[in-house]
């Protein structure tokens, strides 16, 4: 056994890592000074007196991400521009001096109220680029940043995560900015001690794109230096003043793989996160109203970022009324409608399985089965091939499989296939790489009672938490 390939097999996931890994799919709320002045990149010199969302819903887009069965919410409190979504103590440009509430509203507030009551999970992004400040380009705007991170991160409840993103330009002084990113990561492990950092942070890394791409193999487990907060900073540069970027950027396929972990100095576990807008832009622009991502698109996406051991974080962005536009909020119940049709009856429950081999009792190929993520299947140390035989209590028809590993041992499957059996012989379904915390298997409509899996290469040896068949109904 190859010695780096036995420390591979051994890095695991934070509590935290886990606990987002598991929401799966949430949203991105784009919502601001922007949304009024019909920009992307505000320049910080917008009137407050322009922030006036008359109908504002925090309700309302709640409700429309659980339409799609989002699990959280992550609004922009601030975002380049420099005006603040809540009545923040360090900076007059914020709510307080707009006609919104009377100047006495507090926006972030309400949105965090909104998510508890709702039961999805709350979040925050803080643009560390500022356009208005004065202060920026100085050490004096590191603690106004950081007084800034204490007050959304001790005011509004328990936050999921906290998103960056390494935008940096002149600020009013023409000066640019040196980020004290530890000392960010400081206020945050004080304050939110289980939520994730993400993007330009240590807990989460960004897929590479903002078009919703992903790899065909995405590893959680990848060289230390991918967490490199200077070129996630450079890789995280938007490429247009006020256009949205479909490029693929950062886009190398094997950042995990055994060529590129073999002489790593160290190993994290550091998973994908894939971002998107359902729209062209990130805030709301009346002219993008019939540019809406269809249905199909957007499950293309999420069955490769989901179902590709990544998470989905989808750009919602409100309209100047303060709510989701009717066509986004259609978009999203249809789509949640699609997922729940194909993830609703699991046709698996009652079925039989059986391994080439299994450690003892407690990681038997039933585990597969038993609908508990903590439980799982797993052979002895340094069986890297095994196989499962999974038969239905009846022969089924089907279109869509679902694994997952149990990513708290570490992610270890390598390269698997799928086959079915019909009149005696096995014809094959599909074959994949990764598995991570979820793959999910799409292929040709099939009718079978007999279903194996192989898994052709793993690291040190592999687990399995979940089995899953099912059908899509659409």
């Amino acid at each position: 056994m190859n010695e780096w390939i036995n420390k591979a097999a051994q890095v695991t996931p934070s509590s935290s890592q886990v606990a987002w890994q598991q929401l799966e799919f949430y949203s991105f709320i784009h919502f601001g000074i922007n949304t009024f002045t019909d920009k992307e990149w505000g320049l910080g010199d917008e009137n407050p007196a322009l922030f006036n969302p008359t109908e504002f819903s925090a309700k309302q887009w709640v409700d429309v991400c659980k339409s799609a069965d989002m699990k959280g919410l992550i609004l922009t409190c601030k975002h380049h521009d420099g005006f603040c979504l809540w009545p923040s103590d360090y900076t007059e440009h914020s709510v307080k001096h707009s006609p919104w509430r009377g100047g006495n509203g507090d926006l972030v507030k309400e949105v965090a109220e909104a998510c508890r009551e709702g039961g999805i999970r709350f979040g925050v992004y803080l643009s560390p680029w500022d356009r208005h400040d004065r202060r920026y380009g100085s050490d004096e705007y590191n603690s106004y940043f950081k007084n800034q991170l204490r007050e959304l991160l001790s005011r509004y409840g328990d936050v999921f995560c906290v998103w960056f993103d390494g935008a940096c330009g002149e600020g009013p002084n023409g000066m640019k900015q040196v980020y004290d990113w530890e000392g960010y990561y400081e206020v945050i492990r004080e304050l939110q001690p289980e939520a994730a950092i993400s993007v330009c942070g240590p807990d989460v890394r960004w897929c590479g794109n903002e078009a919703g791409h992903t790899r065909e193999s995405e590893w959680s487990v990848v060289p230390a230096h991918l967490q490199d907060i200077e070129k996630i900073q450079e890789k995280s540069q938007h490429v247009d003043d006020g256009e949205f970027s479909r490029l693929v950027r950062s886009q190398d396929e094997n950042i995990g793989g055994r060529s590129a972990i073999q002489n790593a100095e160290k190993l994290v576990w550091y998973p994908a996160e894939v971002n998107t807008s359902i729209r062209p832009g990130w805030f709301y622009h009346e002219y993008e109203d019939d540019k809406v991502r269809s249905v199909e698109e957007l499950l293309d996406i999420y069955y490769k970022s989901v179902g590709g051991n990544s998470t989905f974080l989808l750009n919602l962005p409100p309209d100047r009324r303060g709510l989701i536009h009717e066509r986004d909020a259609e978009t999203m119940a249809a789509l949640g409608r699609s997922l729940s049709s194909t993830f609703r009856n699991n046709l698996a429950e009652g079925a039989t399985v059986s391994a080439s081999e299994a450690l003892d009792d407690l990681h038997v190929a039933g585990r597969v089965i038993d609908g508990n993520s903590d439980s799982f299947w797993r052979p002895n140390e340094g069986t890297e091939k095994a196989s499962l035989l999974l038969e239905l209590r009846e022969e089924k028809t089907f279109d869509t499989i679902v694994l997952q590993e149990h990513i708290k041992s570490g992610q270890r499957i390598e390269e698997f296939s799928i086959e079915y059996e019909q009149q005696g012989i096995w014809e094959p379904l599909c074959q994949y790489t990764v598995v991570g915390y979820k793959r999910i298997c799409r292929f040709p409509v099939t009718t079978a009672k007999r279903i194996r899996l192989t898994i052709d290469q793993s690291r040190w040896f592999p687990t399995l938490s979940a089995f899953e068949v099912y059908l899509d109904k659409r």
